[in-house]
């Protein structure tokens, strides 16, 4: 089933173009998006969330065109959405912050209420934390909140947008198994810089740059675009092409085989470092 249906979709911020004529279907279960920074990624999100309309193009969530009014309020009914910086205010504690949301997502009875926002605290485990003040939680206690006001209401769409910042790998694994969950029975569009996010989590990958979708399809799919790119080698090669030295003390190239280089095993890093093109992999390899 498709859930988000995009045509042709559009935005500019003055002369910058952040979407150009983009093009994407997304269905049940978990997208990992990816792209550098300035790619549209946020632009795109914050579409989906209706917190922002496009230019120009189709958009239609959940089979409802957010550029109607009705049909708007009745997407952010069955949306929840993280966004990269979500404002938590520093004097609520955690589950007066949640209630306060529940009511802006309508859920007026408030028993009902209160027993969501208990369940959205022990999704995210802070129920030990209910209590405390959100300005002395820690910064990735602070994101597991933003995720759980997203959680509200049993959303049909997810968005999270950068929603692993400030973990610690533990809390990241707890994440993983959230999400994995969550995208069995709706559709969850998780964007990230982290590669093995993606590769741990998403059945699908969707990159972006420039606006537009570069590469759709499965995390070994993005993989294979490395394949014959990846070399290893006891020595640095020379000339200007990007490397970086690995745990194992060899000399990881990506690109056309350096002197002594032996062929590598290409990750989903390798392959979207590769789509992106030289600048890309440089930055990475400094």
């Amino acid at each position: 089933m498709t859930t988000v249906s995009i045509g042709g979709l559009g935005k500019r911020y003055g002369a910058t173009v952040a979407l150009d004529s983009l093009d994407l279907e997304i269905g049940t279960g978990v997208t990992g998006l990816l792209g550098p920074n300035g790619a549209g990624k946020t632009t795109l999100l914050r579409c989906l969330a209706t917190a922002l309309a496009a230019d120009r193009g189709r958009l239609r969530i959940l089979g409802l065109d957010p550029a109607v009014p009705a049909q708007r309020t009745e997407l952010r009914r069955r949306i929840g959405y993280l966004p990269q910086n979500p404002g938590l205010y520093p004097q609520f504690t955690a589950y007066d912050l949640l209630d306060y949301v529940a009511v802006l997502k309508e859920l007026t009875d408030g028993r009902q209420r209160r027993a969501e926002v208990r369940r959205v605290l022990e999704e995210v485990e802070l129920t030990d934390r209910a209590r405390t003040r959100v300005r002395r939680l820690s910064g990735g206690m602070r994101q597991r909140l933003g995720l759980a006001q997203a959680l509200l209401g049993e959303p049909q769409l997810l968005i999270l947008d950068e929603p692993t910042v400030g973990l610690d790998p533990e809390q990241r694994m707890l994440f993983r198994a959230l999400i994995s969950r969550l995208g069995e029975r709706r559709t969850v569009l998780l964007s990230t810089h982290q590669t093995e996010d993606v590769g741990a989590l998403c059945e699908r990958v969707v990159v972006m740059n420039s606006g537009r979708v570069i590469f759709d399809g499965s995390p070994r799919e993005l993989a294979a675009v490395a394949d014959g790119r990846v070399w290893l080698s006891t020595t640095a090669p020379a000339g200007s092409q990007p490397y970086w030295r690995n745990a194992d003390g060899l000399y990881r190239t990506l690109g056309d085989q350096p002197e002594g280089g032996e062929r590598g095993q290409p990750s989903l890093e390798d392959g979207y470092l590769l789509l992106l093109g030289p600048s890309t992999r440089a930055g990475a390899a400094r």
